[in-house]
């Protein structure tokens, strides 16, 4: 799901109605490609401006590697929400499991970190997916994790 021009599949205005994620957890700034069932390559511009450079780490700020997993998974959920047809069903998308996480290279401020996800497994409710991160063809974190499509938290 992209145009022939190079426009992007989702801008932040899409991305913003698939996931409930917003700043400064909103790790997926636009998504270059889908193919719906089968994977998603979406972008994230990373900023000196990022709140966890203030403190990781001071005088050599690095992209935690947890933060490279959010990211692939809201990449993910994206992914799941398109091909389960569940856009404006208020359905969210939970991490259930991660497996195998290695994390390659340092991701540092000013990079565009290019984020691979696909399933390995989709059911109704629980889906496993690989992901890569990378950076300028450079792989910087590989994993692979499960999550679960369940209705949101009711409110108290």
């Amino acid at each position: 799901m992209s145009d022939n021009q190079g426009a992007p599949a989702y801008d932040i205005g899409k991305i913003l109605k698939a996931l409930p994620h917003r700043y400064p957890l909103l790790l997926v700034d636009r998504v270059q490609s889908l193919e719906v069932g089968e994977e998603i390559h979406a972008v994230k511009a990373v900023s000196f401006n990022e709140q966890f450079f203030q403190g990781h780490f001071p005088g050599r700020p690095i992209m935690p590697g947890v933060l490279q997993i959010e990211a692939l998974a809201q990449a993910a959920a994206i992914l799941a929400i398109e091909t389960l047809e569940l856009s404006d069903s208020g359905k969210l998308v939970y991490f259930m499991a991660i497996d195998g996480a290695k994390f390659r290279n340092p991701v540092e401020p000013g990079c565009l970190l290019d984020l691979n996800v696909g399933f390995v497994q989709k059911r109704a409710r629980v889906c496993k997916f690989w992901g890569k991160a990378s950076v300028a063809g450079k792989i910087t974190c590989e994993v692979e994790f499960t999550a679960m499509v369940a209705d949101p938290p009711a409110e108290s």
